[in-house]
């Protein structure tokens, strides 16, 4: 008579409702990272940056490239959680979860730094120096004009860092450019001005000639001079 066989039912290192969910939840984020990855490229290709990487300043506060690095963290993170769930690979979860301990410890770090430094003034003087470029550099990016004109307008509600002299660093809004014919020479941005009660349609040349001499003698004087 043959011996009767008995095959023991392999077991699953992890239990089926937490791989799905854990499976679910990545696959939510790969997507999510794949929507932030892809607006990053196009923004990019929009500003033909992939071809002209040497007009780049402060690459790390370009808002298009930190879409790009964020979308490909997450999209990598995302990825290895979800192949590690759905197929139970151990070495996929240990490589998700050393990950998410060093993003984790990355975050603690980060803020233990900046508690640590904001009383010496060095995460300030960072970011003004960030400003100052946007502001040297405010027709040259698209994406940091629209940041700058949103810090300007709603954020902070300011003009410059300083004050409305700061645009004096711009080619465009520096007084000495109106020997080159430049409509923007002496005034600041649109997004330096006051907002009218009631308005609908915003007034893209309120900052012109704002800063000649005797613009508010003339009765003028529609912009913030203030941080």
């Amino acid at each position: 008579m043959p011996a009767v066989r008995k095959y023991r039912r392999e077991t699953s290192e992890i239990s089926c409702c937490l791989k799905y969910l854990l499976f679910t939840s990545n696959v939510i984020i790969w997507l999510t990272a794949l929507v932030v990855l892809s607006v990053g490229i196009w923004a990019w290709t929009e500003k033909d940056m992939f071809r002209n990487i040497s007009k780049l300043t402060f690459i790390a506060l370009d808002p298009a490239f930190v879409l790009i690095i964020l979308g490909t963290i997450t999209f990598m993170l995302g990825l290895m959680g979800s192949v590690g769930a759905l197929r139970e690979n151990t070495c996929l979860l240990s490589a998700y979860a050393i990950f998410l301990s060093v993003l984790l410890l990355s975050e603690i770090g980060f803020c233990g730094l900046a508690f640590v430094l904001k009383d010496k003034g060095w995460i300030k003087d960072q970011a003004t120096e960030g400003l100052r470029a946007f502001i040297k550099h405010y027709r040259e990016d698209p994406d940091q004009q629209n940041l700058i004109d949103w810090i300007q307008e709603d954020w902070l509600q300011c003009c410059g860092i300083d004050g409305p002299k700061d645009w004096d660093s711009n080619n465009y809004f520096n007084c000495s450019s109106i020997a080159i014919g430049s409509r923007e020479a002496c005034g600041v941005p649109f997004s330096c001005c006051r907002r009218r009660p009631q308005e609908v349609i915003k007034n893209k040349q309120c900052g012109y000639d704002v800063r000649k001499e005797g613009y508010y003698a003339a009765g003028h004087g529609a912009f913030k001079d203030y941080l």
